[in-house]
């Protein structure tokens, strides 16, 4: 058969004619319909609950899509669907299409192309999809108006001239062709002649998981005591399970203890054709090798919370897929990125991710290997640690969530209009912080998002804690959030000396460390008056016990005060005052403001408009302090200086409406053109840019602080240089940093605190901007 004429991505159909709004067919010219608000997204592909990877696969993308996405594009499905495999769903498809008659194929094209909502269509490809109606599938896509991007799940090297065509005739047809390994880029180059400029390679998404005690969930499934083998997936004889069996008699002499949990059911489309062959193939080796006790079928579709419970108690992930071509596995995705240590035959991805800083490969179909390695991992319980811990690490920039940043930006390309990217922010979650909390107070680190209590705790956490606790408190009132109020208050209180000083580091026996006479502790000093001010100003929701109490600690601590000359401590110290709202403290308020003024002269040129010779950490609190005492004392002198120091300070960390933040590995020279390189960028920094645009937008109404503390926000959210979250929805921690090619995974006091008042300050912000009548969201062009 001679291949189809193809109409390449761009060129125009003589039966259709570009206009503002796209490929209109003349027949309609007269009559264009305006888009509606949001541009929407068809995704062709198998849906749930029909129990194929693939589904899966999109149903988590576009789950993804919508929790980050919601407002940037509508996202729809047109479900694949066969005469034999027809499943009732929980929400109805836009669209359906029957992959084994051909006059589906041309329905479903009609339906779209009449459809101007649609501004692209994502095609999930697998060449079994189409295989009964080749033809068909072919004119779909040639003659779809909208722009296409092609997500091919197979990509098979050396083609016959026959496949060859086939796979360029969908490329010169669409826009753009995901894969999710370099391998299958290359393949599609090199092997196909797809221009690279085609191809965009965007890896398989995992899921952002809280860390459960291993030893805890071996109990609840009834396992504990035994070291756990684990593989799962649709069960088939691609998977090659026999391979694990064979090598099971020779692990169990050296543990056995061992039990191997082979999770799934057998692949409907290989049911439908052979049965359960493969299955009983697989219980008779069991007992034929009398294995029996150390073997456990699942023979079950897990759903996703129960999986993700199997794969963290699991001791050792098997992944022994005998098919040499297979280009992705979305269950070796979710195993490594869920910290299981895996061994794994040497498929095209598995040969991309792992290393032997997180994993093992062995031959194919090789039983003798396969129980060498497994033995080796079972006798070193350390370095089954390790290779979790670096496998966590690796896979994080691959959760759904920064998956999900990386299609829209890519999908956003090929728009028949192109749209502002919205981010929405998550709901408020409190769950780390509550989980970093111990009866006395907030512990400084987390290994991951496991509270280190050996880190101990300080000061600076807890008073930044009882702020943003504050802040939440206002907003909403409950008993919860106010006994946390109270436990962080009692750690200041328990770091106030008798001299109204503070000290700043406890062990986790709640004494204070040698630390504390090692460093200058100004800006510790600072931030315990910043929270004791707000704590005073919440009289009208807190009782009156709690605020009358902070305001004793400040008289305390006021003789002090004038005494400090931190930069960044004047500054909180100033923001605390103010924030009491008290007469008596505005002497102290305008000598330390006048203290910042003179730094300020000092240092100005026409060039630099700032405090110091060079910009490091907390930048934003200096002139949001000058403009707490203006609006303390009306001194015009301290409003000025506040807005020339922080519009020059803007220049520097926001740029393409994205912010940079200073790096704490090369702080920014005045005789510096441009900021260092990316990395060493930290969430209170970003925390306190959000605050200080806040208190700008409030006092000046100027939109335009208003729209860089949204920009400022979605940093958090994965609007910066690595487009990743630093917020975890999944544990309601954040991340501890930002690094040049990487995210710091550990979830410490100080960053989750950071992301929690940056979050209100976005909530605040954003309930102006509502009922002025626009949307909630973040807006990043």
């Amino acid at each position: 058969m001679l291949p189809m004429k193809i109409i390449p991505f761009q060129s125009i159909n003589p039966l259709f004619e570009k206009t503002n709004f796209g490929y209109s067919s003349t027949r309609h010219i007269s009559n264009v319909e305006k888009f509606p608000k949001l541009p929407e997204i068809l995704f062709l592909s198998s849906v749930p609950p029909r129990a194929c990877g693939i589904a899966t696969y999109t149903q988590d993308l576009v789950n993804a899509l919508k929790d980050q996405f919601e407002q940037t594009y509508d996202y729809t499905f047109c479900a694949l669907e066969t005469d034999q495999d027809s499943p009732q769903y929980h929400i109805q498809p836009k669209f359906i299409l029957n992959t084994d008659r051909s006059d589906s194929y041309l329905i479903t094209t009609q339906n779209i192309n009449r459809d101007r909502n649609i501004q692209l269509v994502v095609i999930q490809h697998e060449f079994g999809f189409f295989h009964s109606c080749e033809a068909g599938f072919e004119t779909l896509y040639q003659t779809i108006i909208a722009p296409k991007v092609f997500v091919f799940h197979t990509v098979l090297p050396n083609p016959s001239a026959e496949l060859k065509t086939k796979v360029t005739n969908m490329a010169l047809a669409a826009a753009s062709i995901i894969v999710m390994t370099n391998h299958a880029a290359k393949i599609l180059h090199e092997d196909y002649g797809v221009a690279r400029a085609k191809i965009a390679v965007i890896p398989h998404g995992t899921h952002l998981t809280q860390k459960k005690n291993p030893a805890e969930l071996k109990r609840k499934f009834k396992v504990d005591n035994r070291k756990i083998l684990s593989t799962f997936g649709f069960i088939g004889a691609s998977k090659s399970i026999e391979t694990t069996l064979d090598a099971l008699p020779q692990i169990i002499e050296s543990h056995p203890e061992v039990l191997f949990l082979i999770l799934g059911r057998t692949h409907p489309n290989v049911v439908l054709n052979e049965g359960e062959v493969y299955r009983e193939m697989l219980e008779q080796k069991v007992r034929d090798l009398n294995i029996g006790a150390n073997v456990l079928f699942v023979n079950e579709y897990l759903p996703l919370p129960l999986l993700l419970d199997y794969l963290q108690l699991t001791d050792i992930y098997l992944f022994t897929s005998k098919d040499q071509h297979q280009a992705v596995s979305g269950t070796f995705s979710y195993a490594i990125s869920s910290g299981c240590p895996v061994i794994s035959t040497p498929i095209p991805h598995a040969k991309e991710v792992l290393t032997k800083q997180n994993g093992v490969i062995i031959d194919f179909e090789d039983a003798h290997q396969l129980a060498q390695a497994v033995i080796a991992l079972l006798n070193d319980n350390n370095l089954r640690s390790a290779l979790s811990s670096n496998s966590l690490h690796q896979m994080a920039a691959t959760s759904w969530q920064n998956s999900a940043i990386t299609h829209v930006q890519h999908f956003n390309k090929y728009l028949v209009k192109e749209t502002t990217i919205q981010f929405k922010a998550p709901q408020l979650n409190l769950e780390h912080i509550q989980k970093m909390t111990t009866d006395f107070g907030l512990i400084q680190f987390s290994k991951i998002d496991q509270p280190d209590l050996h880190s101990g705790y300080t000061l600076d956490d807890n008073a930044r804690a009882l702020i943003a606790l504050c802040q939440k408190y206002a907003l909403s009132p409950n008993d919860a959030d106010l006994s946390l109020i109270y436990t962080y208050f009692n750690v200041i209180k328990t770091c106030m000396q008798s001299d109204g000083s503070f000290l700043n580091y406890l062990n986790e026996k709640i004494e204070f460390t040698d630390q504390n006479y090692a460093e200058n502790l100004e800006d510790s000093n600072g931030r315990a008056i910043w929270a004791l001010g707000f704590l005073s100003a919440q009289k009208k929701v807190l009782p009156i016990s709690i605020t009358s109490e902070a305001d004793y600690l400040i008289q305390r601590a006021l003789p002090n005060l004038e005494k400090i000359h931190s930069t960044r401590a004047m500054a909180f110290i100033i923001k605390g005052l103010h924030q009491s709202n008290q007469a008596v403290y505005l002497d102290c308020i305008e000598v330390l403001a006048k203290r910042l003024v003179q730094m300020y002269k000092h240092e100005k040129s026409a060039d630099w408009l700032w405090f110091e010779n060079v910009l490091t950490y907390g930048n934003s609190v200096i002139p949001e302090a000058l403009l707490c005492a203006y609006l303390a004392t009306h001194n015009d002198e301290f409003r000025s200086i506040a807005l020339e120091s922080f519009d020059f300070l803007l220049t520097k960390l926001i740029a393409n409406k994205q912010l940079r933040l200073i790096s704490n590995q090369g702080w920014h020279l005045r005789e510096q053109d441009k900021i260092s390189a990316p990395g060493g960028e930290q969430p209170i920094d970003a925390a306190y840019t959000v605050m200080a645009l806040e208190r700008f937008y409030n006092a000046t109404k100027r939109d335009a602080y208003k729209q860089k503390a949204q920009i400022a926000f979605s940093w958090f959210l994965g609007n910066n240089h690595l487009n990743q979250m630093v917020y975890n929805p999944s544990t309601g921690g954040c991340y501890d940093g930002l690094e040049e090619f990487n995210v710091n995974l550990n979830q410490g006091a100080e960053s989750t605190i950071s992301y929690l008042m940056a979050r209100l300050a976005y909530q605040r912000i954003n309930a102006v901007a509502k009922n002025s009548g626009l949307r909630n969201s973040l807006i990043v062009q």
